[in-house]
């Protein structure tokens, strides 16, 4: 190899390595998500599964939006600090009637991850254990 072919080579080489280390981003610096605030996406299903093409919505909190009663959601999970499990049951009468509902949350709250399953023996009992984060539909 010549003296040209040589240095050729090698600027070639730290040409493609200085590229490499530009392209190179470590896989946690890349952002989750590039939604804004505290978020949430909500699923309800029929059933004890989550089930394909059941209701979903993406509930966004600053400022509230996503779902019809977005503004009561956010303000109870900010009251619950982003644990659904905490905001207070309503107090209600629900019948016995077994018709499980099956609700899912995930997303960022504060800055913490939030996943959140569970399944309720109906619609009536999870809108009182849940208020009116699952409130999808007006």
């Amino acid at each position: 190899m010549t003296p040209l072919t040589r240095a050729t080579a090698a600027a070639a080489g730290a040409l493609v390595a200085a590229l490499g280390l530009l392209t190179a981003t470590p896989a946690s610096a890349a952002p989750r998500s590039a939604l804004p605030g505290d978020w949430l996406h909500l699923t309800v299903s029929q059933g004890e599964t989550i089930a394909p093409g059941s209701p979903r919505a993406l509930l966004l909190c600053d400022p509230p939006r996503g779902t019809a009663r977005a503004a009561e959601a956010c303000a109870q999970l900010t009251a619950a600090e982003g644990d659904i499990d905490r905001i207070p049951p309503k107090d209600v009468f629900c019948t016995m009637l077994y018709a499980p509902v099956t609700a899912h949350a995930s997303g960022i709250w504060h800055g913490h991850r939030v996943e959140y399953t569970h399944t309720f023996s109906n619609g009536c009992v999870m809108s009182a254990r849940t208020g009116s984060v699952f409130a999808l539909d007006a």
